[in-house]
């Protein structure tokens, strides 16, 4: 056996930190994990998302073949697929969250 990747879908949707009306405007939702790396969430289904981040979660669906341009806009770590997020921890499409680098500048 090895310890190679899992095969992504085609498409993944992924979290987005506010809702906005045009997907060019749309800013990733990243999150940082205890030990200090930056994860970026992927759901391998529309349903997936929703129930594990909640109906209120804005998204965006991305071919799974941007992730590298992804990777170097935004500078993330690792990729967690279908992870869900307890409920305090949830965003809606009225939150404000800067990402990571935006945090940085605060």
């Amino acid at each position: 056996m090895t310890d190679a990747p899992p095969a992504l879908p085609p498409y993944l949707y992924i979290p987005c930190a506010q809702g906005v009306s045009d997907p060019a405007d749309a800013v990733v939702d990243l999150r940082y994990l205890s030990d200090g790396r930056i994860a970026l969430l992927g759901y391998t289904a529309l349903d997936r998302l929703l129930s594990c981040c909640g109906d209120s979660q804005p998204w965006l669906v991305v071919p799974a073949s941007l992730l590298p341009r992804l990777r170097q806009s935004y500078r993330w770590d690792v990729l967690l697929l279908d992870i869900e997020i307890p409920e305090n921890e949830r965003r809606s499409a009225h939150d404000n969250w800067a990402t990571p680098a935006q945090q940085e500048s605060l």
